[in-house]
């Protein structure tokens, strides 16, 4: 019999077996599934970040560029050049998405269910010394289809309470918790004390030594807000302050409510509910595109709140929850702008850049966050032969072309403070610069330095490149985008005609 025969046949093997016990797979149990649907028998091992390793990481910039010539983001499939917007929008623009979608990050499937969103707190707070109007939200996905997996969505919305009008807003990726939650006065926490014991002392009478051993201590879990203490010498106020105080509104969103950041949860979250509990084929989507889908449906919120400008919200993430943002941005035409932060692989780094973080440490790390197709271009023996990040038909750089002629804000901090040098800072300015062609034939400004991605020198950190709406800056700090904010909101309100005195 043929070897293709008894490749069919372990497939099928392999995905009876995860059908049958989709709920309990391991991240091994998933991503070896994947390598079957693939036919790929070995993943080349991804480089150490310990540069004491004999695997390590490449830094030399002299190794950096094995692949120097980036697809031509102008160029049309049958080679015929884009010269026009019309081409970009109904030609050029297609084609780079149809790419990314099957290649990278996954296409969205045609039958996800509708999200439901309940205020399940709506109270007033303070942001700094701003009185704001902060609500909790829960984002239901409807789960009629597949009973057995729920998808509740986690957000936040904080607005200035005495706005004149609707405020632009920064939706963030990361734990969604309300500012300063209202605490009950003490005579009614008293209370609360006084029955939590009494029904403690009903379950068990033997706890009663115990209340008189200690007739001060306080049952309740409630916890004052956090008291207006002084910064550090010189730090920046928190960025919820400072989008505050500038006459911005903010959303936290949180992303393990939407998806998983694991293998293992691939058959759960959103992408599971949608599967109904069973693998994904090669194609469908990762945790990165399934937290900018959850993203996308919060702005559906955002444009029913009478608070909130939702012809001007951004969308920003640090780490891979900039990979997140950036794919949210380029995907979700709705988001006006982005502060993407230290994305590295998978984000605003060049897949082609052998420096630091590389195609083969989400092949064989966080291949989760992509679509399971990406497997193959960390591939050393596959039915299809072997593939590496040449062979991957975009780049990065179309990824931030995709965002176009948006307003997107690349930042970046230094190695020295701890945005490691595994990120690529460098490639992630060389994909800028190249995207920045697309910006201007679509009638924006770009960086202001030509588009010669081989050339062109990183500016000097702390100097910014933020004259056009496509924006870069490196800051001296660490592996945050902080240092950035009080810059991108400057940016920002420039380009959408904001001032906090609205």
């Amino acid at each position: 019999m043929s070897t293709s025969f008894f490749y069919r046949a372990s497939l099928l093997l392999a995905t009876a077996t995860l059908s049958a016990s989709a709920q309990t797979y391991t991240a091994d149990q998933d991503h070896q599934s994947m390598m079957n649907q693939l036919g790929i028998k070995t993943l080349r091992p991804g480089p150490s970040g310990d540069e004491k390793a004999p695997n390590h990481a490449n830094y030399d910039e002299q190794l950096a560029n094995p692949y120097p010539n980036l697809p031509d983001i102008l160029t049309l499939k049958n080679g015929q050049k884009v010269t026009t917007a019309d081409a970009w929008w109904k030609q050029r623009r297609p084609e780079i998405v149809e790419d990314m979608e099957r290649e990278v990050y996954g296409r969205l499937p045609a039958n996800i269910p509708n999200v439901n969103w309940i205020v399940s707190v709506s109270e007033r707070e303070f942001v700094g010394f701003t009185p704001v109007i902060a609500k909790k939200l829960i984002g239901h996905v409807d789960n009629s289809s597949y009973p057995s997996i729920e998808v509740n969505i986690s957000m936040v919305v904080v607005t200035p309470a005495n706005a004149k009008k609707p405020v632009p807003l920064l939706m963030m990726f990361g734990h969604a918790a309300l500012p300063a939650p209202a605490q009950p006065p003490q005579e009614d926490l008293d209370r609360l004390n006084a029955a939590i014991k009494a029904l403690l002392l009903k379950e068990d009478p033997s706890l009663k030594a115990i209340f008189d051993r200690y007739p001060a201590y306080s049952l309740n879990a409630s916890e004052p807000p956090p008291p207006f203490g002084a910064r550090p010498p010189g730090s920046d106020p928190p960025t919820t302050q400072q989008l505050i105080a500038d006459g911005w509104g903010y959303a936290l969103i949180d992303p393990a409510s939407i998806q998983a950041d694991n293998g293992a949860g691939l058959v759960k979250g959103i992408i599971g509910l949608v599967n109904k509990g069973e693998p994904r084929k090669p194609d469908q989507w990762g945790a990165l595109r399934a937290w900018s889908w959850g993203a996308a449906r919060a702005l559906d919120y955002l444009e029913t709140d009478a608070a909130v400008d939702a012809k001007h919200v951004g969308i920003e993430g640090v780490s891979r929850y900039g990979k997140a943002a950036l794919v949210t941005l380029a995907f979700e035409p709705r988001f006006a702008m982005g502060l993407i932060g230290s994305s590295g692989e998978g984000g605003a780094k060049l897949h082609r850049r052998n420096f630091g973080e590389a195609v083969e440490s989400l092949t064989g790390g966080e291949y989760y966050w992509m679509a399971g197709n990406f497997l193959k271009y960390g591939a050393s023996d596959a039915v299809f032969g072997r593939k590496n990040a040449n062979d991957l038909p975009v780049d990065s750089h179309e990824l931030i072309a995709l965002c176009a002629p948006r307003l997107t804000f690349i930042s970046y901090g230094i190695p020295e403070k701890g945005d490691a040098k595994w990120l690529d800072q460098k490639g992630s300015y060389m994909a800028t610069v190249a995207a920045g062609s697309v910006f201007k034939l679509l009638g924006a400004k770009d960086l202001g330095v030509s588009n010669d991605y081989q050339t062109e020198e990183m500016p000097p950190v702390n100097s910014g490149l933020l004259n056009g709406e496509l924006a870069w800056r490196q800051h001296d700090g660490g592996h945050t985008d902080a240092p950035n904010v009080k810059y991108f909101i400057a940016w920002a309100d420039k380009f959408i005609g904001h001032s906090k005195t609205d």
